[in-house]
């Protein structure tokens, strides 16, 4: 995938950024940067796409994401448009790798978060206790003094490195070329699915968005993001039939309408291959 690069300039008393984002600061496109980033959604929820990974985002997550490691979330329309009697809200780090300096970074002490850092090219979701720790801490980084913010992102980091409770995200052999050629008939197309994933939706009428035969369509989109647009758009569905089954009270039944599919039979079967899970049994797991 071709995502923008996305510049970000600290304050010239800091090394690194922390900022909260709020309601329509939340959006975001398909974009890259070189800093490291760690993200605490305090109050959101929506659909990532994290490398070659998809998947729902909720209230609670946090994920710390290498250099240049495209992402983009989609958060739902309510908390960016303050339609849930509060906005959706964020905290956000950005940081290089090298900020210590090099003699810093080859220390032994700090061989475990060295490890940390190159194992975040794939994306890293924490959960657990952990989780629910540094979830807290990340709610008082924007309010520190510099120097306080420095300690306390070393703090978070040192307790992550620690720590087995994370997941890694993308696969291993998921790798990105930076060409930015490709960028805005990218975020076509996954504008496009974020916001028609409901309707039915035809190869044609999406290649037909790009100018493309629908043949030339299926080749270029293999070729840019190793999967099909089928599989994109699964991944997008089931993706929305997760948060559904965490966060509402609607039926199996109202879930596989509101995502897509209309037949039953058809919405279990994708759902169970995605996930590995039927639909109750992933709601079971998660409760």
């Amino acid at each position: 995938m071709k995502p923008a690069l996305r510049k970000v300039t600290p304050h010239p008393e800091s090394s690194f950024i922390v900022r909260r984002d709020i309601g329509e600061n939340m959006r975001n496109n398909w974009h890259y940067h070189p800093e490291l980033e760690l993200l605490f959604i305090k109050r959101s929820s929506g659909t990532w796409l994290i490398g070659d990974f998809i998947g729902p985002f909720r209230s609670g997550d946090i994920v710390l994401l290498g250099a240049n490691l495209p992402h983009s979330f989609r958060h739902e329309y309510a908390y960016i448009r303050e339609q849930k009697g509060q906005p959706g809200e964020a905290v956000v780090a950005l940081f290089k790798q090298d900020m210590l300096g090099a003699t810093f970074a080859a220390l032994p002490e700090m061989r475990k978060l060295t490890q940390l850092l190159t194992s975040a090219r794939q994306g890293i979701k924490l959960k657990g206790a952990t989780s629910r720790k540094i979830a807290h801490m990340m709610e008082e980084l924007p309010a520190q003094s510099p120097g306080g913010r420095l300690l306390l992102l070393l703090q978070i980091l040192h307790l992550i490195a620690e720590s087995s409770d994370y997941t890694l995200l993308t696969s291993k052999s998921f790798s990105y070329d930076h060409d930015h050629n490709d960028n805005d008939r990218l975020n076509t197309i996954f504008e496009y699915t974020y916001s028609h994933f409901r309707d039915k939706i035809s190869l044609d009428n999406v290649a037909a968005l790009l100018h493309m035969t629908k043949p030339s369509f299926c080749r270029y989109f293999k070729l840019k993001t190793r999967k099909t647009y089928v599989q994109f758009l699964t991944e997008v569905r089931i993706g929305q039939a997760c948060r559904l089954l965490i966060e509402s009270d609607s039926n199996i039944t109202e879930i596989c309408y509101a995502c897509g599919y209309n037949n039953l039979s058809h919405f279990f079967h994708q759902f169970k291959l995605t996930t590995g899970r039927k639909p109750l049994e992933y709601k079971r797991h998660f409760m």
